[in-house]
């Protein structure tokens, strides 16, 4: 047996022993096997191309054996050197089922079942890099999908692929879009090749099943090939990152959608805790009076402003380079078709995506999704701050700031009993570090693009759905596990305001900065309060003091009277809080 042989064999052997859920491990019983067989020869598997969605959808068969493969679950790089060395390795391949398919390299016996072809098994076999395979992201592999019946439905308005395949193919992609298949989407999403390998697995799962949908055997691509026809008109050069940029923008939705939730709990906290005074802080140090409701909103604005950010800087992907083909020049594609497809893009999708100006630049150039990823990189350092400042807020609970209670949700420590720690901004702050990183490597990735094309497309593409999911996810965790349940320590709040320094600030346009400062150092120094220094100095009399330390004067414009405290937005609270009342340095309250 020749070299070429072995090896070619031994790639079988590796995919039959990959996908050994469904009887194709070693070991099989031989009565499991014929059970299958059985069944699978009873499932129906032609279906007329004009029958209707809910009959596509009903007539699809089960799962394929494939639809287990996790090549880095099961197999490690020594058992794949093993198989393609050993003579043994071959009875694997023996005892499954296969089909031979045929491409530039040499021939590979492929899993009789699987929707996936020749080219998906050797990027499954060449990247087993992350173990995060292109169906991990459902989003991504609905956007493959309707990017690949756009361009079919475009093909056959200019002309370019026949009726019946343009029916079979588009039948196939809503079958994707509706969530079957997408276990056959087994490439890694790290790839070299930038991003064919994740084309062509489209590419032969959807030739594939239209195949089954013509009355055809999987694998006879003189009927519908993945280049030929699932692939005409387009490049990876174009599909791949037009698919990319829609799902993108897909999950761009959800992540919307939870940072709206954290918005609107931020509100509702804002006018839960308006009545409350509290101390600012700058630098750590007691800065000036404010309301702990005045936080909150101001948690809740910076939010607000990025989910317009987000959206503002996705519209950007929304220019795409379908018709560029290879380069951007639209060789192998009828001039009409980019516009058409980009036109059926957008029916499509309900999305308004339009058709770049100039394709050459375009087809190399990564802008949109590197300044997308910048977009959550923001998001991430302004959520991040919040998390700190909330964790700052509620250290304690006896020996820190402590003017917020977050909601416990798990004991804290091993060995200290008592303990609960503020796990959920924890683990938020974790995710915006992550997302710094990814960040970081899309713009390393970006950059390091050449001539006309970037090859270090996947890599960026995995670096951003990561983030908006991790991103998604932190929002909704943040809001119903942290935010919705905080409560105030209202009594300590208003302590710390009275035993404060900071209030002398308050007092600058009565005494002045020098008389202020003489004020703020002598209390410190003989533990007294700021009031009682300045009065017993004379600087200011006690009917003029009792005004100007009324706490609506204190906390900026957005108050309107001493005890009734009106909001410009409508929403009201009363303060209660007698800062003359006692000595204000260390009263109990």
């Amino acid at each position: 047996m020749s070299e070429q042989q072995r090896g070619t064999l031994g790639l079988a052997a590796v995919a039959a022993a990959a996908v050994g859920l469904l009887g194709f491990a070693v070991g099989a019983t031989a009565g499991a096997r014929a059970a299958r067989r059985e069944k699978e020869e009873q499932a129906p598997k032609l279906l007329s191309v004009n029958s209707s969605q809910s009959q596509r959808q009903s007539s699809l068969p089960a799962p394929s054996a494939a639809a287990s493969l996790d090549l880095w679950t099961s197999m490690s790089w020594g058992d794949e050197r093993k198989v393609g060395k050993e003579e043994g390795g071959l009875a694997v391949a023996s005892t499954a089922k296969t089909r031979i398919e045929s491409d530039l390299l040499g021939e590979l016996q492929i899993p009789a079942d699987s929707y996936f072809g020749i080219q998906t098994l050797r990027a499954a076999s060449n990247y087993q890099i992350t173990g995060i395979p292109l169906s991990h992201f459902p989003d991504f592999i609905a956007a493959l999908a309707l990017v690949k019946k756009s361009c079919a439905l475009a093909n056959g308005k200019v002309g370019s692929l026949e009726p019946r395949l343009v029916t079979a193919i588009t039948a196939t992609c809503d079958e994707i879009v509706g969530g079957a298949l997408h276990p056959e989407f087994i490439v890694d999403m790290v790839q070299g090749g930038a991003g064919t390998s994740t084309n062509m697995n489209a590419n032969e799962v959807i030739a594939n099943r239209a195949l089954e949908l013509l009355g055809q055997e999987k694998g006879s691509y003189e009927h519908c090939h993945p280049n030929d026809h699932v692939n005409k008109s387009q490049s990876t050069n174009d599909a791949y990152p037009t698919a990319c940029k829609l799902a993108i923008l897909l999950k761009q939705r959800a992540l919307c959608e939870k940072m709206e939730a954290l918005v609107a709990s931020l509100r509702r906290k804002g006018r839960e805790f308006a009545g409350v005074l509290k101390m600012g802080r700058t630098q750590l140090q007691d800065a000036v009076p404010m309301t702990l409701g005045q936080e909150f909103d101001s948690w809740a604005n910076v939010i607000a402003k990025d989910i317009a950010s987000v959206r503002y800087h996705g519209k950007k992907l929304l220019s795409i380079n379908l018709g560029g083909t290879a380069i951007g020049t639209g060789i192998c594609a009828n001039p009409a078709f980019g516009a058409e497809a980009t036109a059926e893009l957008s029916r499509q999708s309900g999305m308004e995506f339009t058709l770049a100006e100039d394709l050459i630049e375009a087809s190399s150039c990564v802008d949109g999704m590197a300044t997308f990823s910048g977009t959550l990189r923001r998001v991430a350092i302004k959520l991040s701050k919040v998390c700190s400042d909330l964790r700052l807020l509620s250290s304690g609970p006896r020996c820190g700031i402590n003017e917020i209670n977050l909601p416990p949700m798990a004991p804290g420590s091993s060995i200290m009993p008592g303990k609960v720690n503020p796990i959920i901004p924890e683990v938020v702050n974790q995710v915006a570090f992550a997302v710094c990183g990814n960040d970081l490597t899309v713009m390393m990735a970006a950059e390091h693009g050449q001539l006309q094309l970037n090859v270090f497309e996947p890599v960026m593409v995995l670096s951003i759905f990561q983030s908006i999911d991790m991103l998604t996810r932190a929002f909704h965790t943040l809001q119903h596990r942290c935010i919705d349940g905080i409560t105030a320590n209202e009594a300590h709040c208003a302590a710390l305001v009275k035993n404060s320094i900071g209030i002398v600030t308050a007092l600058l346009p009565e005494i002045g900065y020098k008389k202020a400062s003489h004020a703020a150092k002598t209390a410190l120094r003989d533990g007294s309060s700021v009031v009682d220094v300045v009065l017993a100095e004379g600087h200011m009399t006690k009917e003029r003091m009792d005004e100007v330390m009324q706490p609506a004067n204190m906390v900026g414009n957005a108050y309107t009277n001493e005890t009734k405290v009106t909001r410009r937005n409508g929403r009201s609270a009363s303060i209660s809080i007698d800062l003359l009342a006692g000595s204000a340095y260390g009263v109990k309250t």
